[in-house]
């Protein structure tokens, strides 16, 4: 499997977590990386996404100034460092590779998807 996400859990509202994704059978570097999530009964939407290197990055504006998203290309991870966590941010949380060397909010830009990881955020 390409990408495996971790990390997932139970949290109380403003409560973080930090998954994370490895990847393995390909060169990690070269490519950007992006988070997406599906909430029960909804599309899944775009999250986070950076580029190869990890020092351009995206949000959506719903988690912009509480989530981080991070790589270490070493290591072949990429991160989400979920702070002040909301009810709302409840859903399986999936890593994806990109195409090219940027991260895209479209998720059709991405060719290999992790297998997701929940995240449920209730008191």
């Amino acid at each position: 499997v390409p990408l495996q996400a971790f990390g997932g859990g139970l949290v109380q509202p403003g409560g973080f977590l930090r998954p994370l994704c490895a990847a393995s059978g390909f060169t990690f570097s070269p490519y950007g990386m992006g988070w997406f999530r599906q909430a029960p009964g909804k599309e899944r939407e775009f999250v986070a996404a950076c580029n190869w290197s990890g020092e351009s990055t995206y949000y959506a504006d719903s988690v912009k100034g509480r989530f981080t998203i991070s790589r270490d290309n070493a290591k072949s991870t990429v991160f989400l460092q979920m702070n002040s966590l909301k009810p709302e941010d409840t859903a399986v949380y999936y890593c994806a590779k990109s195409g090219g060397v940027t991260g895209f909010v479209e998720p059709s830009r991405y060719d290999f998807w992790g297998q997701g990881t929940l995240v449920t955020v209730s008191s």
